[in-house]
């Protein structure tokens, strides 16, 4: 044995680790299978451990922290039911591409397979919704593992990565060295764009009379803002965000024309279906955004810039690829676009913002200002203003979450914090939670629904252990909104089993858990009870906000249309395109 190397149990590795890591929070919550691991933390105060009061809300805290950081969150759970019950979480993370490291505890070695208590294959029921997932079967590989496993989940297109240590190793002990790099040889992500591709867009986005910018959330994983928006102003081309892209370009800048997709704004949808030229940036084409694939940009000639090459001409046919890391390629094509001398055709360019302002006149998110009842999107509006664009947002999904999406403006990236891919009613509490123990100066907003926020209401006793004084913004109508949306649209309004009976009083649930209740139900009194709950700095703030139970959310692209067949609110011309 070398005597420059410490000799340590695993789960002094495990700690080690972490520590050279650099992580300094860990979600998770104790169970057998990890208690020597446990162990090791009780003796450090380097890694701070968050104990959570359910799995799920581990890995949706390491989530949220992850989000707003862009550094990797790292979750610890036990074998059996504390890995299953983390498996919403990891794919919730998986589908939006966040990094996460998930240490799971399995029985020991000498008797996996043998349906050991609480044993469960959790590299067989993960295997669907991690990047990748290791099983450490040698103590002395464990480090390396760590070191592979932060690796692949921040590198390339991120995502979850699971590592599942068996409790024996944990007990084992070997010479320790944390690897200061990682090389593996089936997996080296392609980070610079091709010239030869990039000269083509360049060539193609220049000639465009139509041009459409449309990005997403790679742009936001990538850090590449201020690229992007470089880019943007270059051209001088109208530019939307996805869902998951919001704030990768300011939402109040003059060429940004709002969200795109099945609730997005009518100008955005509209300008994709009539571009000649879409410029797709850390996007995937999904069925939200795309509608009916038969008539998605029918005009358009595309090209798409991703790191992910599975993603390329995945669900859409593209005319230039570019695989690379979104940040390295929009600094090439920035380069080309200074050194180029061709530029837009500034006639077809007017041309083409007259008629987007002409779309624009639409007011498609038009809402009754004057309703004694209280409209959803008024809260959304009025917290915008109180907290002045600046409040890191969560949401859950549902109604809330597209008003959020649509009335909060996003004018910087990885302040908008919600579950796009998997669509996970429960998110939003826990990655307020984590968002704020990671920025715990900053404003941290969880906008939810009554329906999504009894789903992981326990963790209001995480948030009071660890002083973690989030405000929450319950928009409660009284039923599943969106559920109850859909089935007022496409079921004739047969609202099976989207009403929520037997609500509890959220006023007196938040002070039960030690924190601040309030409830508003009328509109009037919104923009004072936001003013006191922000005023109220040390503070958990639930508030209840009782909603109109009708209001839907427009517009709205309904299943098998295509972007330009938009229902538009009661009252707005509907129009559309022979």
């Amino acid at each position: 044995m070398s005597k420059s190397r410490p000799v340590l149990r695993g789960a002094e590795i495990f700690v080690k680790a972490l520590k050279d890591e650099g992580v300094k929070h860990l979600f998770g919550y104790p169970g057998g299978a990890v208690l020597h691991i446990y162990d090791e933390l009780y003796k450090q105060t380097e890694v701070e451990h968050i104990l959570v009061r359910h799995e799920q809300g581990a890995a949706h805290a390491a989530d949220g922290y992850a989000r707003a950081t862009g550094r990797v969150g790292v979750v610890l759970v036990t074998s059996g039911p504390g890995i299953t019950n983390a498996i919403t979480g990891i794919a919730t993370a998986y589908m939006d591409s966040i990094p996460l490291v998930v240490f799971s505890g399995q029985v020991p070695t000498s008797v996996i397979g043998n349906d050991a208590f609480q044993e469960v294959d959790a590299i067989g029921i993960s295997r669907p919704c991690v990047k990748h997932n290791f099983l450490v079967n040698d103590v002395e590989d464990l480090a390396s593992t760590i070191k592979k496993a932060f690796y692949v989940a921040g590198s390339g297109r991120p995502g979850p990565v699971l590592v599942d240590i068996p409790k024996d190793i944990t007990a084992n002990s070997c010479e320790y060295e944390y690897p200061k790099e990682v090389d593996m040889r089936s997996y080296r992500p392609t980070v610079k764009g091709h010239p030869g591709q990039i000269k083509r867009a360049l060539k193609l986005m220049l000639a465009a009379r139509k041009p459409m910018i449309y990005t997403g959330g790679g742009v936001v994983l990538a850090d590449a803002s201020e690229e992007l928006i470089e880019f943007t102003r270059e051209l001088g081309y109208p530019i939307t965000n996805t869902l998951m892209g919001l704030g990768a370009y300011p939402a109040t800048d003059k060429q940004f024309i709002g969200m795109l997709g099945m609730h997005g704004t009518y100008e955005a949808n509209m300008a994709m279906h009539q571009c000649d030229v879409l410029i797709a940036i850390g996007a995937r084409f999904d069925d939200r955004v795309t509608g009916d694939l038969e008539k998605f940009c029918p005009y358009a000639k595309i090209i798409h810039i991703d790191v992910d090459p599975s993603s390329i001409a995945k669900n859409v046919p593209v005319d230039v690829p570019i695989v690379g890391d979104v940040k390295h390629v929009l600094q090439d094509i920035n380069a080309g676009l200074k050194n180029n001398k061709t530029s837009p055709d500034k006639q077809a360019l007017d041309n083409w913002w007259s008629q987007i302002k002409d779309w624009q006149a639409m007011d498609c998110l038009r809402f009754d200002r004057n309703s004694k009842l209280i409209k959803p999107q008024l809260v959304i509006e009025k917290l915008y203003e109180l907290t002045g664009g600046a409040a890191y947002v969560t949401s859950d999904v549902g109604q809330h979450q597209m008003w959020a999406a649509q009335f909060y403006k996003f004018d910087k990236p990885r302040r908008w914090l919600n579950s796009g891919g998997l669509g996970t009613m429960g998110f939003g509490l826990p990655a307020a939670m984590g968002a704020k123990i990671a920025y715990p100066d900053e404003t941290v907003a969880c906008v939810t629904g009554e329906a999504s926020l009894v789903m992981c209401i326990q963790e209001l006793s995480t948030c009071l252990q660890y002083q973690t004084p989030i405000k929450i913004i319950n928009l409660n109508n009284r039923y599943m909104g969106m559920v109850r949306q859909w089935q007022e649209f496409f079921y004739e309004k047969r609202y099976s089993h989207s009403y929520m009976d037997a609500l509890p009083d959220f006023v007196k649930l938040a002070e039960s858990f030690g924190h601040v209740g309030m409830r508003i139900d009328k509109a009037d009194d919104v923009e004072d009870a936001l003013k006191e709950a922000l005023a109220m700095k040390d503070k958990l703030v639930l508030m209840d906000f009782i909603t109109d139970q009708m209001e839907n959310v427009y517009p709205m692209i309904a299943a098998g249309k295509g972007q330009h067949e938009m229902h538009l609110a009661p009252g707005s011309e509907e129009r559309e395109l022979a």
